[in-house]
């Protein structure tokens, strides 16, 4: 079952053809380029026009903040055409890489452990990438090494399919100032991470 059809968008207008072609050129004098890409010189509109007109092309202006403005003489259906299918192969072969974003705890269980690793691999056979942030909490801040270590475990489980492309473990934010301890946060307080990025 597909959707329903929306109505047209009224108040959103297509975008607009800005291009001037023929008599929709009002300069008097033009620089003028034969369909085959030679140079012709300044001709006045009238005479580049006529000679695009002899040819059955149309005359196009193609740079129109010049010193006369440039025209070139082709056929503006055949070069828009042309136009959109460069566009659309542009479309088609950008690759639009998605951030996926999975939290761990340094103190996580075994079962939690593999249901999350498992996320992380369908992530990565998905061509996404995947952000992995260790969320620390209290006192656990002054251990940065055990998130490490949960880090580089789970980039060595997945190395089949993925492999690290950023290590941001931010320690002096984790380990605080060295001259006293850290109180514990309170449950709504932002816990610091240690992160790590693992491209497929």
């Amino acid at each position: 079952m597909r959707p329903r059809r929306r109505p047209f968008d009224q108040t959103r207008p297509a975008p607009r053809d800005t291009t001037r072609i023929n008599d929709a050129i009002r300069v008097s004098r033009v620089r003028l380029i034969d369909d085959d890409g030679s140079q012709l010189g300044i001709k006045t509109t009238d005479e580049a026009r006529e000679y695009a007109y002899g040819k059955n092309l149309d005359l196009v202006e193609v740079a129109a903040q010049a010193d006369p403005p440039v025209a070139k003489v082709m056929d503006y259906g055949k070069y828009k055409y042309e136009q959109e299918q460069k566009a659309k192969q542009a479309r088609k072969h950008q690759s639009q890489i998605q951030v996926k974003e999975i939290k761990f705890r340094p103190k996580i269980g075994v079962h939690d452990y593999n249901t999350k690793k498992g996320h992380v691999e369908r992530f990565l056979n998905q061509r996404a990438k995947v952000k992995v942030t260790i969320m620390f909490r209290g006192r656990e801040q002054t251990h940065p090494e055990r998130g490490r270590d949960l880090l580089l475990r789970l980039a060595d489980d997945v190395k089949e399919i993925g492999q690290i492309e950023d290590t941001e473990l931010r320690e002096e934010e984790v380990q605080g100032d060295g001259q006293r301890e850290d109180p514990a946060p309170a449950g709504d307080a932002e816990p610091q991470p240690g992160e790590e990025v693992v491209e497929a």
